[in-house]
């Protein structure tokens, strides 16, 4: 587990994809442009006209490694998944714990009160660092913070699932409704005023969107390496085609991995509004170089190391998603007493 499993992004369009050995190797016009070891390999991302051998499909399923294709602009179309691993009573446990509301409610808030914890600290942080700058509403924020403290603090009793929900939705309006106070440079090129998806009406919306679909491909993959079923979870019921529990355990990641990279890409100007293009529908997306340059920092967080205090020891944040499968399988299994949501500190 101490290995951190990258994923490889492929953008270039009309790139092929095959097995040679255990390598996979990436051609262009028919020139090979990289080779990787498929035991580096965490799992794979397409992005528009990329192409894949049947034989490396086959191949990365018998390694577990996940095989995901988005559209150009980072819309997910389709997944190749392989034989599920994992022992089959983990996932009858996991199903039959899914249909009981009593569980389905204390796992959902226990993921929203990490969710929640994290938020606030991405906000404290932000006042820490910037607070006595004219350009932060600190009194916004600060209020925005006691808030979040009021929800951490009722989400400590039991509630039913329903209000756990309309906890977690009060919480992200309080939390975004201050979020363009943590941009402090090109304020004017990244203006945010709420979140919005599908599409993304502003260039903020674009890099969360877009990030939050490369953490869901990571945390899916995390979840089938353990033998869980990413479709059935607790927080997001149901749904076809919905990675219901992947979604549940990414609630935990975007304030402090999704949310603070889009601030960081900002503030540092590794982004810029140049980078974006408005469609003709008034759907925001990202150009070819402002997709790589958030992919390589996206990378490049997760190799970054921190403490997990529930493990006590230091782990690359890439792997924090598989801590969390297993901390969760173990939960289901009744190897301990609870499940210990990721909480940044």
């Amino acid at each position: 587990m101490k290995k951190l499993l990258n994923t490889l992004y492929v953008t270039t369009q009309g790139a092929y994809l095959s097995k040679e050995g255990e390598t996979v190797v990436v051609n262009v016009e028919k020139e090979v442009k990289l080779r990787v070891p498929i035991h580096t390999l965490g799992g794979i991302v397409c992005f528009g006209n990329v192409a894949c051998s049947p034989f490396l499909m086959g191949f990365c399923a018998e390694k577990g490694v996940g095989l995901s294709y988005l559209s150009e602009y980072g819309r997910f179309l389709a997944r190749v998944q392989g034989p599920v691993s994992g022992n089959v009573l983990l996932r009858r446990e996991q199903y039959r714990k899914a249909d009981d509301p009593v569980f389905s409610a204390g796992m959902a808030r226990m993921i929203i009160l990490g969710k929640v914890a994290n938020s606030r600290t991405v906000l404290l942080r932000a006042m820490r660092d910037h607070g006595e700058k004219d350009f932060m509403d600190t009194e916004r924020v600060g209020n925005a913070v006691r808030r979040l403290t009021t929800y951490l603090d009722t989400l400590e009793k039991d509630q039913h699932l329903d209000v756990v929900r309309g906890f977690e939705g009060d919480a992200a309006h309080t939390y975004f409704s201050v979020f363009d106070q943590l941009i402090v440079a090109q304020k004017e090129d990244f203006p945010f005023a709420e979140r919005n998806r599908r599409p993304p009406l502003d260039n903020v919306n674009c890099l969360l969107s877009f990030i939050y679909t490369l953490l869901v491909h990571d945390i899916r993959s995390a979840l089938e390496t353990v033998g869980l079923d990413p479709a059935v979870g607790f927080l997001h019921r149901d749904r076809p085609g919905r990675p219901g529990l992947a979604l549940d355990i990414m609630e935990e990641f975007r304030p402090f991995l999704a949310d603070r990279l889009v601030l960081s890409l900002i503030n540092l100007k590794r982004v810029q509004a140049k980078g974006f293009v408005r469609m003709d529908s008034g759907a925001v997306i990202m150009n070819d170089e402002t997709r790589k340059v958030v992919l390589v920092a996206y990378q490049e967080r997760k190799r970054e190391e921190i403490y997990h205090s529930f493990i006590d020891e230091k782990v690359s944040i890439g792997v924090l998603f598989h801590v969390q499968a297993l901390l969760l399988a173990r939960y289901l299994r009744e190897d301990i007493d609870g499940y210990p949501p990721f909480i940044w500190k």
